[in-house]
């Protein structure tokens, strides 16, 4: 069963699909969409947000860069910074400042939502087919992942098991799977065991690790975008999160609002907002992933240039 969200024709054009069997139908009301919060969890989630902000405020200072010489510093290959403009380039060596706001990233394709083990089991099926429809014509196959699941907000008390799954393989289809109601069906578990198909995402392998944990999955072939990105942006490493290298590479702003970050990943549907937000993390993943690949390796791209001979000159 397929259902539209709300159209936001004025711009985007994001369809939400729950992958339901045909004789099964939803309906639900306004309310049970949004669980609503307690008064203290709602002062906890104000505490963390405060502690999440000066942390995001702290690391953004510590990495902006001050213009350098001709002569000095660390640059990106000639191949990298000319693709770059150089009065609106995140990777520009000219100071960024915390202030700076970006535009939201958006996931404008379709959200298929998933919650049972015959729905995930279907997406996974679906998913599987078009991946192998697509390795006659590409030599590796990436997909961003991501997952969510409920926070505590009580000391000593364990966070929940990974609640939802993320999987986004292009601009057009991101699936989001209710897997702390569905389980992890075996065709699922194939494309996350599969190790010719290349996760991607940041932090993904403690991702992977409780994954593990909370469903005896090994996840394969997972790809570190933080890595990946110190690799081919050179200089001093950074340990990335999505969010600053959204911003680093693309100029936008990944948002995360709080309510929805540490809310129910629990609850018995996920809202249209939670499917916004899990969409746009994969999304994010995947997208990121792909232009950091076509960067060249700067190692490579030095070793090519000092191998150039140099051009002799003769006397007159």
């Amino acid at each position: 069963m397929e259902f539209p969200c709300s159209s936001n024709r004025a711009g985007a054009s994001t369809e939400l699909s729950v992958c339901s069997s045909p004789s099964s139908s939803y309906s639900f009301s306004l309310s049970e969409f949004d669980q609503p919060f307690t008064e203290q969890q709602l002062q906890a989630i104000e505490a963390i947000e405060a502690a999440y902000q000066a942390t995001t405020a702290k690391r953004r200072r510590e990495n902006e860069v001050s213009c350098v010489s001709p002569d000095s510093g660390r640059r990106l290959p000639r191949s990298v910074s000319s693709l770059q403009s150089p009065h609106s380039s995140p990777l520009s060596p000219c100071r960024v400042t915390s202030k700076m706001r970006f535009p939201a990233l958006k996931f404008d394709g379709r959200i298929v939502y998933s919650r049972t083990a015959s729905e995930v089991d279907r997406a996974s099926r679906e998913l599987a087919k078009k991946i192998n429809s697509m390795r006659k014509g590409m030599d590796q196959i990436t997909i961003g992942f991501d997952i969510e699941w409920k926070p505590t907000f009580r000391r000593g008390v364990p966070p929940g098991k990974a609640a939802v799954m993320q999987l986004c393989l292009d601009h057009s289809q991101c699936h989001v799977m209710h897997i702390i109601h569905s389980g992890i069906p075996r065709s699922l578990q194939a494309l996350l065991e599969d190790d010719t198909l290349s996760k991607a995402g940041v932090g993904i392998v403690n991702d992977a690790m409780k994954v593990f944990k909370d469903y005896n999955v090994s996840i394969k072939a997972v790809d570190e975008i933080s890595n990946l990105a110190n690799q081919k942006l050179a200089g001093v490493p950074k340990k990335w999160s999505l969010g600053s290298l959204t911003e680093a590479l693309i100029s936008k702003e990944l948002p995360k609002p709080s309510k929805i970050r540490l809310g129910n990943w629990e609850v018995a549907v996920l809202s249209k907002e939670q499917l916004h937000y899990a969409a746009t993390d994969a999304f994010a993943s995947w997208y990121l992933h792909e232009i950091l690949k076509g960067f060249p390796d700067p190692q490579k791209a030095a070793d090519s240039e000092g191998d150039e001979e140099p051009i002799c000159v003769m006397p007159q």
